[in-house]
């Protein structure tokens, strides 16, 4: 089987178009109610919070392809101009400002409704000239994510249980179902999934290298099927492209993404920094937490930075 033959099966079997109406803007966020939220409140018993961003600065892992460079912070006022310049402002007040200017999926991020789309159709159907135009993402710009992505977060780490993974390791569900099993946890409606591979933890500590766009661990193609069973509401990694590198296809590129993003409607999350939560994971026993994960309300844009909380 080739990877169109592939997609196409997947996308048949899989597909979540009309699910929630011909409307809708939020795919497999709709899994995330009031009740689980509520729920996963209650998760919260220490208060212990951590970050799973990557730090957004010139010495993050883009090396250019697309257009993805890593983020130019700009100080467009400081304290010299306070001490040294004419006073702009009377008795004496001073301060700082600064200007940012990167590409939107150039860090820990989330791939938005518009960002793929399957022989020139999105998210339910749509015709992706319709829906994404110059302007923006006309129906499901990340704009409409900016409050519903909070929940049960639970963290896979299949580096713990497997090892640090290789490059070009496909993880199957046989691997995310033990993984649960072995952190006594069980996944299902509703819930944020973060999948630790290692790659990250391993780029850290010897260089990027071909970090961004590269060879990498990540979910196998054919794990289609499980991330639609489980009804999760998102899945995210710590690598750059969320399914594995090389794909399992010749000739093929991120062909997971043309069947999750607009056929389940599924938020995807990549380049999570989950190594502080894996470790306080393994420590306390605890795999699940509260995980509130909102992108920038940017207007049309098709992905969006977001420095993801875990409350424990």
């Amino acid at each position: 089987m080739n990877a169109e033959q592939a997609v196409a099966q997947a996308a048949a079997a899989y597909s979540n178009w009309g699910r929630w109406g011909e409307d809708d803007v939020l795919g497999t966020v709709n899994f995330i109610d009031e009740a689980a939220r509520r729920r996963a409140a209650g998760l919260v018993r220490r208060g212990a919070a951590f970050s799973l961003a990557q730090r957004f600065d010139a010495d993050g892992p883009q090396k250019g392809w697309k257009r993805r460079t890593n983020p130019v912070h700009t100080m467009t006022s400081t304290g010299l101009d306070a001490v040294y310049g004419e006073p702009a402002f009377p008795h004496g007040i001073g301060g700082a400002d600064d200007v940012i200017s990167m590409p939107l999926q150039c860090s820990t991020q989330w791939d938005g409704l518009g960002h793929i789309f399957d022989h020139g159709r999105a998210w339910n159907g749509r015709p992706a000239d319709k829906v994404v135009t110059s302007e923006g993402d006309l129906v499901t710009g990340i704009e409409h994510l900016a409050a519903p992505v909070a929940g049960r977060g639970v963290l896979l780490d299949v580096a713990a249980v497997y090892g640090e993974l290789p490059d070009g390791f496909a993880i199957t569900e046989e691997h995310l179902t033990a993984t649960a099993r072995a952190h006594g946890v069980e996944v299902g409606r509703g819930d944020l999934v973060c999948v630790r591979t290692g790659q990250l933890a391993r780029a850290k500590r010897d260089g990027w290298g071909d970090y961004a766009g590269g060879p990498a661990p990540g979910l196998s193609f054919w794990t289609a099927g499980w991330l639609h069973r489980t009804e999760i509401a998102a899945v995210a990694t710590d690598t750059w492209g969320f399914e594995v590198r090389p794909n399992e296809f010749e000739n093929a590129f991120q062909p997971l993404h043309q069947v999750v993003i607009p056929h389940l409607g599924l938020l995807v999350g990549e380049m999570w920094d989950f190594d502080a939560l894996a470790a306080d994971c393994a420590a306390d026993g605890v795999y699940e937490f509260l995980l509130t994960a909102a992108p920038l309300p940017i207007t049309g844009a098709v992905g969006s930075p977001v420095n993801p909380l875990a409350l424990k």
